[in-house]
C-alpha cells in the first residue's frame, strides 16, 4: 500500500478523479481523520470534507509508485 495526500477542493477535480482511478482495478481509500471510503464511489467522495487535503491509499503490491505518479494532477 502507498498513501499520498490529495487535494480535491472543486466538483470538477472529484469528478475526473474518480474518472481517473476506476480505470484501475485496484481497490483506493480516501481518508480523512477516522473517515474513509471508497475512492471510486463519487458519492463517497462527495461525502467528504472536501476543504481540506486527503490521504489516498493504494492498494496495490507492485504498481503502487506508477499509479500515484498518474495521480499526479491531484496531489499536494
Amino acid at each position: 500500500m502507498k498513501t499520498v495526500t490529495v487535494n480535491l477542493n472543486s466538483i470538477d477535480k472529484v469528478k475526473s478523479f474518480v474518472k481517473d482511478i476506476t480505470k484501475y482495478e485496484n481497490d483506493f481509500d480516501l481518508v480523512s481523520g477516522h473517515n474513509f471510503v471508497d475512492a471510486k464511489s463519487i458519492m463517497g467522495v462527495f461525502a467528504m470534507d472536501l476543504s481540506k487535503p486527503l490521504q489516498l491509499n493504494i492498494h496495490s503490491k507492485n504498481h503502487a509508485d506508477q499509479i500515484a505518479e498518474s495521480l499526479s494532477a491531484y496531489t499536494c
